[in-house]
């Protein structure tokens, strides 16, 4: 019996770089087993320009995307959530709303990209990086068996993925 479809929300501050960037990784490579949403508590109501590059350039389809709040997703009507990521620490830190359903969260936060200045090659490095820790949480989440998995060892899983590339990207 196929496992049902599971869906999952990234949240972030501005919701216009790793949000939108977990958000396009997971209903590519996730697709008919998850859906994936992306939402700020903040949004800054634009994505980032690098944040289009990137994923236009990696081949992602990036006609859909808009920088969301996430009280979007707390009113009667919205999906309910199976799982739910913090991928900023400032997202992490705040008093999120009353989601349905009772999701599991867990905390994968990575370095900011749009907060990197520099060169043009330093601000894209920076992008691709983010890409690269997200993509790999997202392999290792669609990795879990998780028709088979209790709640308590799902939930220590997920906040495992939220340490892989912590202690490099703090380096």
């Amino acid at each position: 019996m196929p496992d049902r479809l599971r869906n999952v929300l990234f949240l972030c501050t501005g919701n216009s770089a790793r949000s939108v960037i977990a958000e396009a990784v997971l209903n590519k490579t996730g697709a008919g087993k998850f859906r994936a949403y992306g939402a700020g508590s903040q949004p800054r109501g634009e994505i980032n320009p690098h944040t289009i590059r990137l994923l236009q350039g990696l081949g992602y389809d990036t006609s859909g995307f808009r920088s969301k709040s996430w009280n979007e997703f707390a009113t009667p009507g919205a999906p309910a959530f199976d799982f739910i990521f913090t991928v900023c620490d400032d997202a992490a830190g705040e008093a999120c709303p009353v989601w349905p359903g009772k999701p599991m969260t867990a905390h994968w936060g990575i370095p900011d990209p749009a907060a990197v200045t520099g060169s043009d090659a330093e601000i894209a490095l920076a992008f691709n990086e983010a890409y690269r820790m997200l993509s790999r949480r997202i392999e290792l989440l669609l990795a879990l068996p998780l028709s088979s998995l209790d709640r308590l060892t799902t939930q220590a899983r997920l906040n495992e993925i939220g340490r892989v590339d912590r202690k490099l990207a703090s380096a």
